[in-house]
C-alpha cells in the first residue's frame, strides 16, 4: 500500500492535521496495522517537499504548533494517476514457504510436518478472518474476503505440494529427473 497516496487521497476531502490523517487512515485502512505518528509526519514532509501538499495553516497547540495540510493540484493529479494505474500482479515465484520445504528436504527434516504445521496456521487464520468478516461492516467483509481467497490458494498449494513431496525430494536432491 502506498501510504503517501492514501494520505493524499484522504486530503482530497479537505485540509487536515497530521493527527486527523492518522485517525482517518487507521479507521479506513489500518485495522491490522495502524500508522505510527512518525510515519504520518515523515510522509507529509516528503509530500510537502515534492509539492503534492502545502501547509494550509499553522495553529498553536498545547505542544508544538499544529500544521494543517492541504492537497495541491499536483497532488490531485498524482493520486489520479496512481488510482488509474493497475497494480502489478504478484506471481509469488519467490516464496519463503517453498524455500522452507526445499530446505527441509535437503537437510533431511520433515517437509510433511512443515506443511502440516503451515496448514494448521492457515486454517487458524481463516477461522479468525471468518469471525471478523461475520461481525464486520462491508469494508471489513471485503478485505477479509481478499485475505481468505489468498489463504485458500495457499491451502491448495500446500495440498498439492504434500502429494508431490517424494518426487520433489528426488528433484531437489538431484536424484531424479528435473521438471
Amino acid at each position: 500500500m502506498s501510504i503517501g497516496h492514501t494520505l493524499l487521497g484522504l486530503l482530497e476531502s479537505g485540509p487536515r492535521h497530521g493527527y486527523d490523517l492518522k485517525r482517518a487512515f487507521d479507521e479506513k485502512f489500518g485495522h491490522d496495522r495502524p500508522l505510527h505518528y512518525g510515519q504520518v509526519y515523515s510522509t507529509m514532509s516528503r509530500l510537502l517537499k515534492n509539492g503534492l501538499v502545502q501547509v494550509d495553516a499553522v495553529e498553536p497547540g498545547d505542544g508544538p504548533e499544529r500544521k494543517r495540510y492541504a492537497i495541491t493540484e499536483a497532488g490531485v493529479t498524482d493520486v489520479e494517476q496512481w488510482l488509474t494505474r493497475p497494480e502489478k500482479p504478484e506471481p509469488y515465484l519467490q516464496s519463503t514457504l517453498y524455500t522452507k520445504v526445499v530446505l527441509a528436504l535437503l537437510t533431511g527434516r520433515s517437509a510433511h510436518d512443515l506443511l502440516d504445521t503451515q496448514r494448521a496456521e492457515h486454517l487458524r487464520l481463516m477461522r479468525e478472518l471468518t469471525r471478523r468478516k461475520k461481525d464486520g461492516d462491508l469494508a471489513d467483509q471485503l478485505i477479509c474476503d481478499h485475505a481468505l481467497f489468498h489463504l485458500e490458494a495457499d491451502l491448495r498449494w500446500l495440498e498439492l505440494t504434500a502429494t508431490c513431496l517424494g518426487r520433489l525430494a528426488e528433484t531437489v536432491r538431484g536424484t531424479g529427473a528435473a521438471g
